[in-house]
């Protein structure tokens, strides 16, 4: 590790194992007590992930730690979003707590303030368990889930970073160096791009509105680096944008599987699984499986890495989940404390030594025994440390972003296919500027 010296390891380790177990009531300083709402009960609603799993499955820890009765569900992303707009709209919610995919709904909920701000609730000592630690949370993570106006309505979970996998053995064997700039990196792909044996420098996301994010994560090294500019006016036929569409067009359409125009994450996933794509730049939500030696070919030959930079900047993409709690929730005290466990240093560890992500948290990033025991190599941790401290959001923080991603994706679906970059930009720009700006009006 560059940034954490074995002594910080050592130190936050400690922290996190030294600590004692959850307790029915704090010190009497505090008056902080976990029993305060016993008796109570609390809705919540999650979307189906692992960490979802994760908090339903050690929920039974929560309710005798307070007395409080949890109804918990997990259901799809997409039936997740519909539901919770409807209710919320109704001014009724079924539910205390919600599940939020900031990159998709951060905006929605902020600007009807379906969603009460947490700070006061913080920084009050009667309400908040004094382990709570609300410094240890990433502050790229905390800053991606406040709203403009400074209100933080939801308590991050999860943070999704855009990451560069690579095999080890296809490098080797080409002695290829891990590229650390995008031109090194296409140059990698060139020199390991090996059609006849079924073996391809490079994979990627190919399929519309779900490649978007990879084009974003090559803008995110131009010195533009936004889809927006500060007037929050649609920039996407630029220079830089217009490099950026290069860059993916040239991975995409010379250096990458047949067929990668229908591929999304999952195509790439079991592409690299199998041994057939020598880099992949995607969420590092999808590391789990390739560790797997009853799943992958490429288990305990994966390298791990920052996404390589740009000419005009390092940055990676950063996408994240968070919890809420509902404005119109009678039982804000009880969804409070349910906050306060399901985003608790111990359920954060339990998320990233099961592979179901990466957490919001740094502390268990520093967790020797976490490091040590895990599937996952040294280098793993260390891109995740590096990828929160260089992390910039993956999308615009616009309500119609799924119309962004349709437009755009048009474009860069197009690219692969031999399209001109500049003239696909500018369509897409000119189609989807009018919807952007009748959505800023409306807000």
């Amino acid at each position: 590790m560059t940034e954490f010296s074995r002594r910080h390891i050592l130190a936050g380790s400690a922290a996190v194992l030294a600590a004692p177990p959850l307790v029915e009531k704090a010190n009497a300083q505090s008056a902080f007590d976990w029993r305060r709402y016993r008796g109570e009960r609390i809705e919540v609603s999650l979307t189906a992930n692992p960490r979802s799993q994760i908090l339903i499955q050690n929920q039974r820890e929560f309710q005798d730690l307070t007395g409080i009765t949890v109804g918990a569900e997990a259901i799809p992303e997409q039936q997740s979003r519909q539901r919770f707009a409807i209710e919320f709209t109704s001014g009724r919610p079924s539910f205390d707590i919600i599940g939020v995919s900031l990159h998709v709904s951060k905006l929605q909920i902020g600007r009807a303030k379906w969603c009460a701000d947490l700070r006061p609730m913080i920084a009050d000592a009667s309400m908040t368990a004094p382990d709570f630690d609300f410094a240890d949370f990433g502050s790229g993570i905390v800053e991606y889930a406040t709203q403009s106006d400074g209100r933080l309505d939801t308590l991050p979970e999860f943070s999704d970073y855009f990451i560069l996998y690579y095999n080890k053995e296809l490098l080797a064997a080409k002695n290829v160096a891990v590229p650390r700039t995008f031109d090194e990196m296409i140059e990698a792909a060139r020199r390991l791009n090996d059609p006849s044996r079924q073996i391809y420098g490079h994979v990627g996301r190919g399929l519309r509105n779900a490649n978007v994010v990879l084009w974003t994560q090559f803008l995110l090294g131009t010195a533009q680096k936004d889809t927006l500019n500060a007037q929050r006016q649609l920039i996407t036929d630029t220079p830089d944008a217009i490099w950026a569409g290069r860059a993916y067009q040239t991975l995409m359409k010379d250096f990458s599987p047949p067929g990668t125009v229908g591929f999304n994450w999952n195509e790439c996933q079991t592409t690299f699984m199998q041994g057939r794509a020598a880099m992949w730049i995607d969420g590092v939500g999808f590391a789990a499986p390739l560790e797997d030696p009853t799943r992958s070919r490429v288990a305990g030959k994966v390298g791990y890495t920052t996404a390589p930079a740009g000419p005009g900047g390092h940055h990676c993409c950063m996408f994240g989940t968070s919890l809420g709690i509902a404005e119109a929730s009678r039982k804000k005290g009880a969804a409070w404390l349910y906050l306060q466990w399901a985003l608790g240093k111990t359920n954060q560890l339990r998320f990233l030594t099961s592979g179901a992500g990466a957490p919001a948290r740094t502390s268990p990033f520093r967790n020797e025994e976490a490091i040590r025991t895990s599937r996952f190599k040294q280098d793993f941790f260390d891109t995740l440390v590096e990828s929160a401290r260089i992390s910039r959001p993956g999308l615009p923080i616009i309500l119609p972003v799924t119309e962004f991603r349709d437009t755009i994706g048009t474009a860069l679906t197009n690219m692969i296919g031999g399209a001109d970059v500049a003239t696909e930009l500018k369509r897409a720009t000119d189609a989807f500027r009018p919807v952007l700006e009748a959505s800023e009006r409306a807000s």
